[in-house]
């Protein structure tokens, strides 16, 4: 058994092309149903403001399947300690024994949620797709514009966040990576020039409504992945020309679907893994609107969790 730490993982696996293809082939063989995948185990530690969720899937026929432990504990900036941290430990598929534990801290969650809503863009959103609305300003919402960039030619980011001073932080970063950004002090300007909007907030109610979305915008949403976090109004949902998520069952509980608790959407729900398996075109036109809602799954873990230690062991 290997143990990797965070700064060997980190240099092994970046936000590139490769990494993008291996999460991108886990969500295909989600849509092709050859992924056993249970569902999340969250356990919420209340007295430290914490959560653990566990997440893991076997992809039949692969060498290898991981399973992901990721604490959240958010009093932690007080203490000078982070808030999100965890491990990967990977094992065998054929006789069960560990092979590694990726002691990543939470980096390759982070890789793999970026490169999600890179893939999402790459199926939804028009292909010349410029210009990028950002609501939120922490490292979630800079690893998706890096990601975007995958797959888009990215120019120009609108930003939005709740505080001011940390959308002016989050500008200068992609200033520095060559990007022409503005910060706006309210959402509906930041969106109204939009190809594509992202949503990457801990927001516990609705931030984007219908109004705000501009004809032909593709919008991935990243924030709601626990029964009390919304990013989107149900009018968001409504007016989508399509609507997609990575897994519906994941989304009604975790995600966007949740608005509809109990009753049927009044909207086709598709699954990202099946636009992809069976390359399903979405987009009827350029004026057509797509939402895609990312809650994170363990096929995606297990898939970067595969590939990481590929790349260590090679």
């Amino acid at each position: 058994m290997q143990l990797y730490q965070r700064d060997a993982i980190s240099r092994a696996v970046t936000l590139d092309h490769d990494a993008l293809a291996a999460v991108e082939a886990g969500f295909a063989a989600l849509g092709r149903g050859e992924v056993v995948q249970p569902p999340i185990l969250s356990m919420a530690i209340e007295e430290a403001n914490g959560e653990v969720d566990v997440k893991t899937a076997h992809i039949r026929g692969a060498e290898r399947f991981a399973i992901k432990v990721s604490p959240g504990f958010f009093d932690n900036p007080r203490l000078g300690l982070p808030s999100l941290n965890g491990l990967m430990m990977v094992f065998s598929a054929r006789t069960g024994l560990v092979e590694a534990v990726l002691f990543d801290e939470g980096y390759l969650t982070m890789i793999r949620t970026a490169l999600a809503g890179a893939i999402a863009a790459r199926h939804l959103a028009r292909e010349n797709s410029h210009r990028v609305a950002v609501l939120g300003a922490g490292e979630q919402a800079e690893r998706q514009v890096e990601a975007l960039r995958l797959v888009r030619d990215i120019r120009v980011v609108d930003v939005w966040a709740r505080r001011r001073e940390a959308a002016e932080a989050y500008s200068e970063t992609l200033r520095g990576r060559g990007l022409e950004v503005q910060v706006h002090d309210d959402i509906p300007t930041a969106c109204e020039r939009a190809d594509i909007i992202v949503t990457a907030t801990p927001s516990r109610e609705p931030l984007l409504r219908a109004r705000d979305l501009p004809d032909g915008v593709h919008v991935t949403a990243m924030g709601a992945d626990s029964p009390d976090k919304r990013e989107l109004d149900t009018t968001v949902l409504t007016r989508a020309d399509a609507f997609v998520c990575d897994t519906r069952a994941q989304s009604e509980v975790n995600g966007e679907l949740k608005a509809f608790a109990g009753r049927e959407t009044p909207f086709k729900v598709h699954e990202l893994g099946q636009v992809i398996a069976a390359r399903e075109m979405l987009r009827l036109s350029e004026a057509t609107i797509t939402v895609c809602d990312l809650t994170g799954t363990g096929v995606q873990d297990t898939a970067i969790a595969d590939y990481a230690l590929t790349r260590l062991s090679g």
